[in-house]
């Protein structure tokens, strides 16, 4: 057997070697047993007296080399013709291999596919946490993130015009449909009340709001002056416009203290608002109109294809260019998910019920559809392709029966020649 285009792994490639290795032994040992018979039937003419003794070893030796040739025949005519004569039932597995397709198909889908099998099987293997405990060793996360990187452009291109948008736009509105609006809101608020982002923003609108009524003070002092009464000296004008000016001015400088009354009334204004989006029925009913009046508005569903088409022109480019960035990017993104899956115990009771679902209303009700797919496909393989992997897998074992056939041969005719001679049958 030589190795095929198939056989690239290194796994493959030492079953190859440990194949021709006992082959080489079997057919070694078949020889031997043929230059020993011939040895001892030269020895038997030569020296007449050592003729009862040489005997056992003649008879062992003719005996192993018929289990050697009967062994080698059985084992070569399931992959092939011996010596590609037309023998009757020899060949077997190349002439049935549609039969064994349909046998393997159907093996699989009663053993292997039925939902109770499959959720013991889930149930023991845990696949959440197995999932997450393989993602979350870096090399792993590496050797992943690189085979996506590879395929990702091929893919994309691959796709029909637009399919890319559809699928990430319906998932995303189908998402924002069935995720509740006031949690979520309460927690986006949370956390950018909560991490001082919004403290920084209160800050910078303070400062630019201060900075605008010092360079705009003649402004504020003709609109003073418009609405004032006309008999009231312009001066008069000037003075209360630079007061209101100065007033807020001082009033935003004392603001900046965090500890600022009016800021500390804020501050509770909006962590009860955002408890109250939290808890809240009446707050949340509105937030979840407010959403799906969003959600339905055209222009939204517009405006998100319009992105999407334009995220989907560059996509192929940027993975294509940057595969190397987009592939260690894909393994911080695979070691964070990894992490998260490993320690999280909710969401791995989720997606191992997930993946039940997947078994019970996916799998299992389509396990003759698979058997029937794996048969098709052992029915297309080139039979020799089929022989080729089949003798790669079991090869070796099957050079085991021939040595053993020698063995148990030559063992079984020196035990009928002894029989023979001490029942003076020789």
């Amino acid at each position: 057997m030589t190795l095929g285009p198939d056989v690239v792994s290194e796994a493959d490639a030492k079953r190859a070697r440990d194949f021709a290795r006992m082959r080489a032994v079997a057919t070694g040992l078949l020889g031997l047993m043929a230059v020993v018979f011939v040895a001892a039937s030269l020895a038997r003419a030569r020296w007449p007296h050592l003729a009862p003794a040489l005997g056992y070893v003649r008879a062992f030796a003719e005996a192993g080399m018929v289990g050697a040739c009967a062994d080698w025949f059985a084992v070569t005519a399931l992959f092939r013709r011996p010596f590609g004569l037309p023998i009757p039932h020899t060949g077997i597995i190349p002439r049935n291999k549609a039969r064994i397709g349909e046998a393997l198909g159907g093996f699989i889908a009663d053993n292997f596919l039925t939902e109770r099998v499959l959720e013991e099987k889930l149930r023991q293997l845990e696949v959440a946490r197995w999932g997450g405990d393989w993602l979350a060793r870096p090399a792993n996360a590496r050797r992943l993130a690189r085979r996506l990187a590879a395929i990702l452009p091929q893919v994309i291109a691959a796709l029909p015009p637009g399919a890319l948008r559809e699928v990430a736009s319906s998932a995303a509105f189908a998402a924002a449909r069935t995720t509740p609006a006031g949690p979520l809101a309460s927690r986006a608020l949370a956390a950018i009340w909560n991490d001082g982002r919004a403290q920084v923003m209160l800050d910078l609108g303070i400062e630019r709001l201060g900075g605008y009524l010092a360079e705009h003070q003649e402004t504020i002092r003709a609109k003073v002056s418009e609405h004032s009464y006309r008999w009231l000296p312009k001066w008069v004008d000037r003075m209360i416009a630079d007061k209101v000016t100065d007033g807020l001015l001082q009033m935003l400088q004392e603001m900046r203290d965090p500890e600022h009354p009016w800021r500390l009334e804020l501050r509770d204004i909006i962590e009860r608002y955002i408890a109250r989006l939290a808890s809240d029925p009446e707050l949340q009913s509105r937030a979840e109109a407010f959403k799906m009046r969003m959600l339905a508005d055209p222009g939204l569903r517009a405006q998100a294809d319009e992105l999407w088409t334009g995220l989907e022109g560059k996509l192929a480019e940027e993975l294509a260019a940057d595969a190397h960035g987009v592939a260690e990017r894909l393994e911080r993104g695979l070691l964070a998910l990894g992490a998260w899956l490993a320690g999280d115990l909710a969401a791995q009771a989720r997606l191992n019920e997930w993946a039940r679902l997947l078994v019970r209303r996916g799998i299992a009700p389509r396990r003759r559809e698979i058997g029937m797919f794996v048969a098709q496909v052992v029915a297309s393989w080139d039979a020799r392709s089929i022989v080729d992997k089949l003798e790669l897998q079991v090869g070796k074992d099957l050079q085991y029966i021939r040595v053993n056939g020698t063995l148990v041969g030559g063992l079984v005719g020196l035990a009928i020649y002894a029989t023979a001679r001490a029942f003076g049958l020789d």
